[in-house]
């Protein structure tokens, strides 16, 4: 699986699953642009999916911050326009270092120069590290550039970190280690209705990769781009204790928007967390309960729009 490859040019490459292409990927990123800019290189992210996690550890538990078509979409946003995806698989994680330097960054990938973390590990059994590539690079005819751990450390800021922030409903931290807003992007589908009896109709968002990491339940103020214009709402992740509900789902009350979203995919960006879910004594005091939520929201826009 590959996406945007280009038509076999040299390349400068960085290595990594750059899972939320987080602050501290932006610094590599730019660093890999200016590189290629200087050697005229084309700058080329190689990643892997699965994440090795799933395949060596068979950790399906793990969620990540982007799904493939995000990551793609927030590089591009970033000037990388080479995102090279290789399918992780066992047989893939038993090439030696040599094999994997060899076959896929000098002969498929036309690597010239690599940049990558001090304390990087790769091949069969993560078994070489930086000096090895360093070494393959005089074999190879590519230079090898270091992150240095200073580098790294100047920016604390790690793709774990960013999902334990979102796990806890801190979307503050988790957007300024970002660096930009959180995003959920999935396919409006039909749900019970119960939005519009209560006069806050939603659309029902439905998330197509199981990997996607969702957010701590409760309401989050959010906006989306729809027809070309900046639309703010509600969204509540939960399972509508209030009426019984049996399964998570994904609901965003948009305000002042009167049309049909139903099959269209939206992106919805997370700007605040409201509240927890509740469960209400009755109908009427959860929508009491919407209103403040919706004055709230007016009440950010007002702020920060």
């Amino acid at each position: 699986m590959e996406a945007l490859k280009s038509d076999k040019k040299n390349t400068v490459i960085t290595i990594g699953t750059f899972d939320g292409v987080h602050i501290g990927h932006q610094k590599i990123l730019q660093r890999l642009i200016k590189v290629g800019d200087v050697k005229h290189l084309e700058p080329t992210v190689l990643t892997f999916f699965p994440h090795p996690r799933m395949v060596l550890q068979k950790d399906a538990n793990i969620k990540l911050i982007n799904s493939i078509t995000e990551k793609t979409e927030i590089l591009k946003r970033f000037g990388i326009h080479n995102l090279v995806v290789k399918e992780f698989t066992s047989a893939f994680s038993r090439l030696t270092a040599e094999e994997f330097v060899e076959q896929i960054l000098v002969k498929e990938l036309r690597a010239k120069h690599i940049i990558i973390g001090y304390d990087h590990h790769f091949g069969r059994n993560r078994a070489a590290n930086i000096e090895d590539l360093k070494t393959f690079g005089k074999t190879y005819g590519f230079e090898v550039e270091e992150i240095t751990k200073q580098d790294i450390n100047d920016v604390a800021v790690s793709s774990t970190k960013i999902r334990n922030a979102l796990k806890e409903g801190d979307i503050k931290t988790a957007n300024s280690y970002l660096g930009y807003n959180f995003f959920l992007t999935g396919n409006v589908v039909s749900g019970k209705g119960l939005g519009r009896t209560l006069n806050f109709p939603t659309a029902n968002i439905a998330i197509a990769e199981g990997y996607k990491l969702v957010p701590k339940q409760g309401v989050y103020i959010v906006k989306s781009s729809i027809n070309n214009q900046t639309v703010f709402g509600m969204m509540n992740i939960g399972n509508n204790p209030t009426v019984n509900g049996e399964k998570q789902t994904i609901e965003v009350h948009f305000l002042d928007l009167d049309e049909s979203l139903y099959d269209k995919e939206l992106k919805v960006e997370l700007l605040q967390r409201l509240r927890d879910e509740q469960k209400f004594s009755s109908v009427d005091a959860l929508k009491e309960q919407l209103h403040r939520d919706k004055q709230h929201t007016l009440d950010f826009i007002a702020q920060h729009a």
